[in-house]
């Protein structure tokens, strides 16, 4: 009962672990499609007191989710875990004043940016899933 137990916990996280991989590749090709979104992002949400810009919060959670993805692609794992777990708890997409505001107040418009706003938090979830997978 246990080893079932335990080859379904592997054949989850190996699930995991090819979803973050697609989501990667998926990614990359929506945030090409972005690109007249950010264009005028620029222009009409420039940074008022905050100390980046929401192109440069986005870049950021970006860079970090990416990266946290490229571990468990290439190594299969994430270093520092515990900690990794942490950040990603903190960093849902909406907890960043910014991305909330043009999230919620630019209407129907950015709708490609949006979508990639949404898969960067999917692929947060994925993450959190493959780490709480490996912990058991």
């Amino acid at each position: 009962m246990e080893l079932m137990m335990t080859e379904a916990i592997l054949n989850q996280q190996e699930l995991t672990k090819k979803n973050i991989e697609q989501l990667l590749v998926q990614l990359t090709n929506a945030y090409q499609k972005t690109k007249s979104d950010r264009q005028e992002i620029t222009t009409q949400f420039p940074p008022e007191d905050e100390e980046f810009s929401l192109l440069e919060e986005i870049e950021l959670l970006t860079v970090n989710l990416r990266g946290y993805a490229s571990q468990v692609q290439f190594t299969g794992q994430i270093a520092n875990a515990v900690e990794a777990v942490e950040q990603l708890h903190a960093m849902r997409i909406l907890n960043v004043p910014q991305v909330a505001r043009f999230f919620f107040d630019s209407n129907d418009k950015y709708e490609q940016m949006k979508n990639y706003l949404r898969m960067l938090d999917y692929l947060r979830l994925l993450l959190l899933e493959y780490l709480h997978a490996e912990k058991q």
